[in-house]
């Protein structure tokens, strides 16, 4: 029996998942989220054995989420299941510990098998990613420059395209004012941009952010 916790903000997005899966007699729904701090809860607990998780949540989004998790049980599959298409997060979550990446208009039964997959401590990639990653692989520079971030740059990046202050994410993510100004710095310099609005225009332009 697998153990699942479904993570998304929308109630009716959880409720469909949940019958959904409720269907396969190999899985068990063992916990309903609606933000990051309710899944922490179920790690702490150590009640799943695959977390369902969505990335865009108000607060803390499912990216941080997926760190923490990552620091809390390093053995918890965590499998995205993600509004955006896989071109524009799924290579960088992957790198950042992620077991799998789905986008919400795949076909149902591919939410199953990804599941099942990750459970048995594999990764699950879809054909259309997996070409992908050959590719970037055979020819690194056709990576984004966005995939080029570090995973702590990547969260910083995302934070300053939103519009979060460099004090608000340092308290947020327990870090000195000064060091988050030098990831904010390192961030504009790989990516070849000069401001804020800059890395905002980038991710809306990229679909990194709603």
């Amino acid at each position: 029996m697998i153990r699942i916790a479904i993570v998304d903000d929308h109630a009716l997005v959880r409720a469909g998942l949940h019958q959904f899966l409720g269907e396969h007699v190999d899985f068990r729904i063992v916990a309903e989220c609606a933000n990051a701090r309710e899944v922490m809860d179920v790690v702490r607990q150590e009640l799943a054995d695959v977390i369902l998780l969505d990335i865009s949540m108000p607060g803390q989004s499912g990216i941080d989420a997926l760190q923490a998790i990552r620091a809390r049980a390093p053995e918890l599959q965590v499998l995205i299941l993600s509004g955006f298409p896989e071109e524009h997060y799924a290579t960088t979550l992957l790198r950042q510990g992620a077991a799998g990446y789905l986008a919400k208009d795949c076909d149902p039964g591919e939410i199953a098998k990804a599941i099942r997959t990750v459970a048995l401590g594999r990764r699950y990639v879809s054909s259309t990613l997996a070409e992908r990653l050959a590719e970037d692989l055979a020819d690194p520079g056709q990576r984004e420059p966005h995939e080029l971030l570090s995973e702590r740059e990547f969260q910083v990046f995302l934070r300053l395209a939103r519009g979060e202050t460099v004090g608000h994410m340092a308290d947020s993510m327990a870090l000195s004012v000064k060091t988050v100004s030098t990831y904010r710095s390192r961030v504009l310099e790989k990516m070849t941009l000069a401001t804020n609005s800059d890395l905002t225009y980038y991710a809306m332009k990229h679909g990194l952010i709603q």
